[in-house]
């Protein structure tokens, strides 16, 4: 095809050029494929129009006999004047001209890099690269130049923003998630719906980021940049449930100490306990004072209930009782008493419904206290008191003094009073003069103020120590006829060998000092007897000794 002169004109020229030769044609261009270290001649032909006002002329574009050099990426593609790099990724530069006669320098920042005299080199950081390539002899290098702009990319993750909603609160605010997608500073984040506007990193990304109102489960992408042009893609993967309401049932709220409680909690699917650990929705605690229970509700998604539910459980004082074991004796009475408390009824193992009950009998009592929480059964044993013993007795010119241990009832010192007459009269005195001698009294020792008693039998036993079988009427025998009336009355009388000279019995209680029917010598004997008191039968044992003077 033909081309007029229309499609070479490039316009008139304006007086503010310097070479004015008022009209001018595009630039043209030819091109030869040429032999590095050849010579070659360029031809210009020039055609002039025929006036006289203005001259021609060829104007060359400095460069114009470039050799052609390019820099290519490693898979052939001529890269451009500019490219941005990312974290100073390695780039691999090659220059489009490669002969083993051509010379090669690089040049960074337009100081030569030592050693880079390869078509090739690895640019490690940004800046301007430069490539001059020589043919030996030549003064003029080919070049080619590039320059790299560096930058970083933000570190940035996948991420998960969980949206526990309220009635007030339905939307999501996207910038919860920026600190769990990246820790740089400075980062840009562009939150896109779709995919396909992320890679493109368009402006079609959320504008209103702090009221997103996404669904569950709907992933978001997020371009994270340094504000230029490193950036790195991640998912927001959105969460959202309701936030739960805790609720918290007690199996009681007003118990007596040590009572175990049981707790349910609702409303979540785990449950955050304050007073326990696990996370289950039922727990049980032995209460012993008032305290408070609370737990918060957690759900499937683990959003936690904005409040705790809590329950109070009231411990009310412990049902106490004074009731105590005692001691009594036979026929006395006691009275038992349960205590005073606030709102206390009573059950007697009797049946008395009282606070006290009086008892007169020796056993085991109980009584069921309740108020009106919870119930505590109480029990005392009545049981026998001792009674006071003699300990001693003393009998001298017919007075008695007795000597006695009056037991402790209750733990508490207890007094004793006495009497010689069966109980008939009672004294505080344990002394009694103007006994007979030779008779039998009924002695006992009571506990004042109780039937607690104590009794003993006494004969008040007198005799001579001397006897004079003269028939004076004055000590002439010694006689026990008064012990005949006792059991197991037994006695003898011994000379100084121990042979046995005469034997008592209730029909023999007297000797007269004979042997046989013959008087004894004048000397010392020994006798010995024995009894037992009817109503005690306690066995009595008497021995001493008796001077016989018999007159020759």
């Amino acid at each position: 095809m033909w081309c007029t002169k229309c499609c070479f004109f490039g316009g008139y020229n304006t007086t503010n050029i310097e070479t004015n030769f008022n009209g001018r044609t595009i630039p043209l261009q030819a091109t030869a494929t040429v032999v590095p270290g050849q010579s070659y001649h360029f031809k210009m032909v020039l055609a002039d129009a025929i006036d006289s006002s203005y001259d021609s002329a060829v104007f060359l574009d400095g460069g114009s006999f470039n050799i052609g050099v390019e820099l290519h990426d490693p898979s052939g593609a001529t890269l451009p004047e500019e490219i941005n790099v990312c974290d100073n990724t390695p780039q691999v530069i090659t220059a489009s001209v490669s002969d083993p006669n051509m010379n090669y320098q690089w040049f960074f920042n337009g100081v030569a890099i030592p050693g880079a005299t390869s078509p090739t080199i690895t640019a490690t950081q940004p800046g301007n690269y430069e490539i001059q390539v020589t043919f030996p002899g030549s003064p003029c290098p080919g070049k080619a130049s590039i320059k790299i702009n560096g930058g970083t990319t933000p570190a940035a993750a996948d991420a998960t923003l969980q949206l526990c909603s309220t009635p007030d609160i339905t939307w999501f605010d996207l910038t919860d998630a920026m600190p769990s997608i990246s820790t740089t500073p400075g980062a840009v984040f562009h939150f896109y719906v779709n995919q396909a506007d992320a890679i493109a990193q368009n402006n079609n990304y959320i504008t209103d980021i702090l009221h997103y109102n996404g669904t569950d489960g709907q992933i978001l992408y997020v371009v994270v940049s340094n504000g230029g042009f490193c950036s790195k893609t991640v998912k927001l993967t959105l969460s959202k449930e309701a936030r739960p309401t805790a609720t918290l049932v007690a199996s009681d709220i007003k118990v007596c100490p040590g009572t175990t409680v049981n707790f349910t909690a609702s409303g979540g699917v785990t449950y955050e306990w304050a007073n326990f650990s696990g996370t289950g929705n039922t727990q049980s605690a032995t209460v012993y004072n008032t305290t408070t229970f609370q737990v918060y509700a957690i759900g499937a998604k683990g959003c936690k209930s904005l409040l705790p539910a809590k329950i109070t459980v009231e411990v009310v004082p412990e049902i106490v009782s004074s009731l105590r074991d005692v001691e009594i004796c036979a026929g006395d009475r006691v009275t038992l008493d349960a205590g005073a408390g606030p709102n206390y009824t009573y059950l007697w193992s009797t049946g008395a419904v009282t606070r006290t009950i009086d008892v007169d009998q020796w056993g085991i009592y109980s009584v069921k206290i309740k108020n009106g929480f919870c119930e505590r059964t109480f029990t005392a044993k009545v049981m026998a008191a001792a009674s006071p013993y003699v300990t001693n007795l003393e009998y001298s010119n017919n007075t008695l003094t007795i000597s006695a241990e009056v037991p402790m009832i209750n733990n508490i010192p207890q007094t004793a009073e006495y009497s010689v007459d069966g109980g008939i009269t009672w004294q505080a005195s344990n002394v009694f003069p103007g006994l007979i001698n030779n008779a039998n009294y009924n002695i006992q020792v009571r506990t004042v103020g109780t039937h607690c008693v104590g009794a003993l039998e006494f004969f008040t036993f007198n005799i001579s120590n001397i006897i004079t079988p003269n028939q004076d009427g004055v000590n002439d025998t010694l006689d026990l006829t008064a012990l005949g009336s006792f059991n197991n009355f037994t006695g003898s009388v011994y000379d100084r060998y121990g042979s046995e000279l005469f034997r008592f019995s209730k029909q023999n209680p007297v000797w007269d000092g004979t042997l046989g029917g013959k008087r004894l010598p004048t000397a010392t004997y020994w006798y010995k007897f024995n009894f037992q008191y009817p109503k005690s039968k306690a066995n009595m044992n008497h021995s001493g000794w008796i001077l016989l003077k018999n007159r020759e």
